[in-house]
């Protein structure tokens, strides 16, 4: 088809140079999210686990937005499975110190007993820990605590080093080497976002929610009631990624829309708005009565409030703003961040589910990419809505370049025009399980009764008395396996000595004398720090 004769042009030109090998160094790192919950799927109460180390300077172990919600995350791997059997040591040694607390096994949260429930992350007393304790004070103050536990997995890709030139060959790019591959992974994250509706359709795992989650709010028209505590979304895929979901709704009455057209483009669309001062967010008020309330009062308190499916990314440089190091260093990897959490799997995700991931991120890459106007935009936002609530119905149609086109048509599509992709990293890796992978998730667009959502609702009415009961279940099936998984004793010891490193350098941090809280916060914004 004409829409991929770029892409087969590229891939044609790589293999000729056999430049594919050069992909093998690619690098692949998760972070998933879990709630920590006693036995009954109350939200854990009891502050961030000591034995687990300094929330503040684990690099592998720490909160979110709540001190119950755990944040697990691997180190960049050479192949998307190591990080996975890295997820997964973490989780075993967190599990077998945890002792009698469960990690939630769903993005969606099940028993809140309102706000008050939800204890927001502490990070000691530095500046750096008191900056993002007052962050989330802020959200809670701006979005409400509820919508912040929602827990999913974050899949984060950077292209090998070398492949880039490679690349740039390919495409006749004369221009200079760190503009091209800004230039390309820009264009990257335009795909994932045009074809993003595909990741809650394959992945999405939460079409049903306790109605503890939505408190005194009506729910949606397309939900139906289970049973006395369960909503449930009959087409549904992945809640998390629809309107009752991690979404910027008060964001959108404000005007946010990043730009991603080029990597100042999109810097300069977020640099408005944490620069940009709402009235809304200043009857909040800033310090009231000596307290933090929010960082600030501008439209985003730093760019990490706004909400997005895919996020180009850069690594920080000490009290570097993001938007800063992406101008001065250019774009390091994207992140993917519309995963559900797979609750029929221990770790949340399965190997053949991240070697379609790689296949995805690739396939955006090296497809032709258009900037997006207004008109795809909102196509884009309804198209992820429309999937998150609708996804499986039959007959769905969608929205392709203003033109109707049945969900199943267009992945099948995809699926097909995918297939040189999978094949030049079964090439990369001398492996036959890309194409194997890619066979899988086309079943899904096949037979919607084989995706993940589809399985929940299915397990749910067969085998369980609501959401929570079915949540519960597998999420008690998963502590077992992790606390009778074991692992090596060298692998044990490089957890509790990284623990115990982080807690003695968070100690070290808050003994160092620091400036005043506004002088620090100032001097960040300012970019003086």
């Amino acid at each position: 088809m004409a829409l991929y004769t770029l892409l087969n042009q590229r891939i044609r030109a790589i293999e000729d140079d056999n430049a594919q090998h050069l992909l093998k160094d690619s690098l692949t790192g998760l972070e998933k999210e879990s709630l920590r919950v006693d036995n009954e799927g109350l939200i854990s109460q009891r502050p961030h686990p000591k034995q687990l180390g300094s929330a503040l300077k684990n690099d592998w172990i720490t909160t979110d937005y709540a001190e119950s919600l755990l944040e697990l995350i691997t180190p960049p791997c050479d192949r998307g499975y190591k990080s996975l059997d890295f997820l997964k040591d973490i989780e075993t040694f967190v599990y077998q110190e945890l002792k009698d607390e469960l990690l939630w096994t769903s993005s969606m949260p099940c028993i809140i007993n309102g706000e008050a429930d939800i204890q927001i992350a502490e990070y000691g007393t530095s500046n750096s820990g008191k900056m993002k304790n007052v962050y989330r004070h802020g959200l809670a103050w701006r979005y409400g605590k509820v919508m912040q536990v929602i827990a999913g997995i974050h899949f984060n890709h950077s292209v090998a080093k070398a492949f880039w030139p490679a690349f740039q060959q390919a495409d006749k790019d004369n221009g200079d080497a760190l503009d091209f591959s800004n230039k390309r992974y820009m264009g990257m994250t335009r795909n994932i976002q045009r074809y993003g509706w595909m990741i809650p359709y394959l992945f999405g795992c939460s079409p049903a929610i306790c109605k503890s989650f939505l408190g005194d709010n009506q729910p949606p028209e397309t939900m139906e009631i289970y049973n006395h505590n369960t909503y449930y979304e009959p087409w549904g895929t992945s809640l998390r990624m629809g309107d009752i979901g991690y979404t910027n709704r008060k964001s959108s009455k404000v005007g946010i829309k990043a730009d991603y057209s080029s990597v100042k483009s999109y810097t300069d669309s977020l640099r408005g708005a944490i620069e940009t001062s709402y009235s809304g967010y200043e009857e909040i008020g800033v310090k009231v009565d000596g307290e933090y309330r929010q960082l600030n009062t501008n439209i985003l308190q730093i760019e990490n409030e706004y909400y997005s499916t895919v996020r180009p990314k850069q690594i920080l440089e000490g009290f570097e703003k993001p938007i800063d190091s992406l101008l001065n260093r250019g774009i390091r990897y994207v992140e993917l961040r519309s995963v559900d959490i797979n609750a029929f799997h221990p770790a949340g995700i399965t190997h053949l589910q991240l070697y379609y991931l790689e296949i995805f991120m690739l396939f955006c890459l090296l497809q032709d990419s258009p900037m997006i106007d207004s008109a795809e935009q909102k196509a884009i936002d309804r198209n992820q809505s429309t999937v998150a609530h609708l996804g499986r119905k039959p007959n769905l149609e969608l929205d392709r370049n203003g033109e109707s086109i049945t969900l199943k048509n267009w992945g099948l599509e995809l699926m097909d025009a995918m297939l040189p992709v999978a094949k030049l990293l079964d090439q990369t890796h001398s492996r036959n399980c890309y194409q194997q992978a890619l066979e899988e998730q086309k079943k899904l667009f096949e037979n919607a009764e084989l995706t993940p959502s589809a399985q929940v609702l299915t397990t749910m009415m067969n085998e369980h008395s609501s959401y929570y009961d079915f949540a519960n279940h597998q999420s008690q099936q998963h502590r077992d396996y992790f606390t009778q998984r074991s692992i090596s004793q060298e692998t044990w010891d490089s957890f509790t000595q990284k623990a115990t490193e982080s807690l003695a350098a968070q100690q070290a941090l808050e003994a160092e004398p620091e400036i005043k809280f506004d002088t620090f916060l100032q001097q960040y914004f300012d970019g003086s720090l």
